[in-house]
């Protein structure tokens, strides 16, 4: 930035020099001559200006100051480590749709650290659902007039966030951040981090929510109670809405499926750098070739030998059966057991609500 662009500094002098030697005159009883008032009158005015122009100037070296000051905490961060922005992985799609598996394979490969649903895009991305024309409003704080801003602000909250959590955490580590149930906020993630990467994770839709049934029943995974710092499985309880209103526990299942695949399907065609999206069912038939074909689509390097390893220690199979089976968070694993899950009028509720989506990803099912 020039400094002083627009003013002369032999001018200044000339100024304030004609100025004293005027004043001078003046209290030494001499008598000005004509045009010596009109002078005097100019050079105030340009001596007031000079004020002027030098206390903005004095503002805007100021401001930048305070940038060079931010970028030099900035640099330190990087220096001591923090999280790459373009090494950061996003799991976005819906719950009970395999992410939890993808995430621990990725999260045993070298370099690889997870974060676990931190919900950054429900906070924002539910809100954007519920308030969505409201944001023309100036007065709102995440306003369509000043998204600039408070887009770079949800920036600094996932970056800072990170940093804050993985300490230890270098450049050339890879930040896997698995948010299904933020997903609803998948297009603002990824426009505050378009450098980021996107792993879009589609399940069908009737699979999702025979899952989602089954956990939520009195006894299974789901049923909980908050304690502080943790949740408690209560087997005292009373029976809960999955068991004495099943049909709307599926319909509400499925209206929020639809708002977290919209999303993310939103927000996978308007991302412009890597990205990827994979079945559920296809990772389920191939896991080792869709783990290959995921990073290759990333644009990231992975050792073949430990992304084997890594598959091979996720595998059903090497799951103890005592943690799978119904009402377990490992349940069945097996694309298409709705049909056993599901009650026809049940079925009916979810491809009637999903249908756009059944139609696009399952249109053969």
């Amino acid at each position: 930035m020039p400094i002083f662009k627009s003013i002369s500094t032999f001018e200044i002098a000339r100024g304030i020099k004609a100025f004293l030697n005027l004043e001078a005159g003046l209290t030494r009883g001499k008598v000005p001559e004509p045009g010596d008032s009109e002078r005097l009158r100019i050079q105030t005015q340009k001596l007031k200006r000079t004020q002027r122009q030098l206390e903005q100037t004095r503002r805007q070296l100021e401001n930048k100051d305070n940038r060079i000051a931010r970028l030099k905490k900035q640099s330190k961060v990087s220096e001591n480590g923090g999280v790459n922005p373009e090494n950061i992985i996003w799991i976005l799609g819906t719950g009970r749709s395999g992410s939890t598996w993808l995430a621990s394979m990725m999260q045993d490969l070298g370099s690889h650290l997870r974060w676990e649903e931190p919900r950054v895009g429900e906070v924002f991305g539910d809100y954007m659902h519920r308030h969505g024309q409201r944001t023309a409003v100036k007065t709102h704080i995440l306003s369509s007039h000043y998204k600039k801003t408070w887009l770079n602000s949800l920036r600094s909250v996932i970056l800072d966030g990170a940093a804050e959590r993985f300490p230890e955490m270098g450049r050339e580590e890879y930040l896997v951040i698995k948010e299904p149930n933020g997903s609803s906020g998948a297009p603002l993630l990824l426009e505050a981090l378009p450098e980021s990467r996107m792993v879009f994770l589609v399940r069908d839709p009737r699979d999702v929510c025979a899952s989602l049934l089954d956990g939520a029943r009195k006894g299974s995974w789901l049923y909980m109670t908050a304690e502080e710092g943790d949740w408690s499985r209560d087997e005292d309880g009373p029976l809960s809405p999955a068991d004495t209103n099943p049909n709307a526990v599926v319909e509400e299942r499925a209206n929020h499926y639809l708002q977290d695949i919209r999303s993310c399907k939103q927000a996978y065609e308007a991302h412009e750098g890597y990205k990827v999206m994979v079945k559920y069912e296809d990772l389920r038939a191939d896991p080792l070739g869709t783990m290959r074909h995921i990073y290759s689509s990333l644009g990231i390097a992975i050792d073949r030998e430990e992304l084997t390893r890594s598959v091979n220690k996720h595998s059903w199979n090497n799951i103890p059966e005592e943690r799978k089976g119904r009402g377990k968070f490992y349940r069945k694993a097996n694309p298409g057991s709705w049909e056993e899950d599901l009650t026809p009028e049940q079925v009916q509720i979810v491809e009637r609500i999903t249908a756009p989506l059944l139609e696009e990803f399952y249109p053969d099912e």
